[in-house]
């Protein structure tokens, strides 16, 4: 090793260590990014006042960061215009419901039985005690004799059609679905187990079911107090029918927008990924096969001041050897310490991969005056 190379190296560190200022120069703008490369920290005199992370390299991370903040950006736009979420709001329904009853089921005959002729009358007669029973207000005895009635002939829908509009009269509407839903099982044309059915909703609430019951009803057989019923359930079945389409083209349109903004959201990050990969390719493009690692550009000069020698950095730059050695970290870590401390380029003789590197490095310094 030059003894004279390593004296001109170990006088260059020791100006830099009393006057950190002198690294400010531009010149050595690649110096102070290879020995940050290596995890050096340098005073803030090195930078001549500006900021440590505005050092020369920062035009080459800034296009990853603003590709990065790019597609933060993005998803910070769709958390902003993220819709509320919907919420439905009261609508004003006119009359009157009843609580649900929950008595025990009603007795129900078995429809696949077969009634005999005697059974019917029984039946019939059991029927006509009850519409007596209705006629004095005597309801819990006319439920009797109806039951009765559906025992002896199970496979009547009149029979549980009627039966329904007496729990009708009791404010039982659950009672009176079960006989309207058993009248229906039995003739699926029964009008007054739709009749029954719609009323009984209707006291429930049951808007909208109700309104179709009592549509039902009128079309098999139209009485005057299913209209009136209708015009009084219709109103509100109108206006949950239109409350509940309303919010469903509100809940699919708040969709489409949170797929659209998920589309353009895929869209820019792709975007974003596309032009930091080109970027990069132009970077690296930019610096040339003679591009040092570490932060250095290739085929910066690289005038020492200070009346330090002027070398010719191109003849390192250029060095097919030296710039695959400098991606070795070993070799890139018994540099530092040299630049650290040329004295220890003693310890780093006996290295066969290094001590050849640090030999060539310092040729260069051969024509340097």
């Amino acid at each position: 090793m030059d003894a004279s190379k390593v004296k001109q190296l170990k006088l260059f560190i020791e100006q830099c260590k009393s006057n950190p200022s002198v690294l400010s120069d531009p010149s050595l703008s690649f110096f102070r990014d290879y020995l940050e490369s290596l995890g050096a920290e340098l005073p803030s005199a090195a930078y001549d006042g500006t900021d440590k992370s505005q050092k020369s390299y920062t035009v080459e991370e800034s296009d990853d960061d603003m590709a990065d903040a790019e597609a933060s950006n993005v998803g910070g736009v769709g958390e902003e215009e993220e819709d509320d979420e919907i919420v439905e709001s009261d609508i004003e329904l006119e009359g009157e419901t009843v609580e649900p009853d929950n008595d025990p089921p009603q007795k129900m005959g078995d429809p696949s039985i077969e009634v005999t002729d005697e059974n019917h009358e029984a039946s019939q007669a059991a029927k006509a005690q009850a519409m007596e029973a209705i006629s004095e207000g005597k309801l819990e005895e006319a439920i009797e004799r109806l039951t009765e009635a559906i025992m002896l002939n199970p496979t009547s829908a009149i029979m549980y059609g009627t039966r329904a509009s007496v729990y009708i009269k009791m404010k039982k509407p659950n009672a009176a679905i079960r006989d309207a839903n058993a009248a229906l099982e039995i003739n699926p044309d029964s009008a007054k187990g739709y009749k029954s059915r719609g009323i009984a909703r209707a006291m429930l609430g049951q808007w909208e079911d109700a309104a179709k019951d009592l549509h039902m009803a009128s079309k098999l057989d139209y009485d005057d107090e299913i209209n009136a019923v209708l015009k009084k359930v219709e109103p509100n079945a109108h206006k949950l029918e239109e409350h509940r389409r309303k919010y469903e083209r509100l809940r699919k349109e708040r969709e489409e927008r949170r797929i659209e903004r998920e589309r353009q959201r895929r869209r820019a990050e792709a975007q974003a990924a596309y032009e930091k990969a080109k970027q990069k390719e132009q970077s690296s493009s930019s610096r040339g096969p003679g591009g040092m690692p570490g932060g250095f550009p290739g085929g910066t000069p690289g005038g020492f001041p200070g009346g330090m020698p002027n070398v010719d950095f191109s003849k390192i730059l250029n060095d097919p050897e030296l710039m695959a050695a400098f991606q070795d970290p070993e070799v890139m870590a018994a540099l530092q310490d040299v630049m650290k401390n040329p004295e220890n380029l003693a310890k780093h003789q006996g290295n066969p991969k290094v001590a050849p590197i640090i030999g060539k490095m310092m040729s260069k310094f051969a024509g340097a005056k």
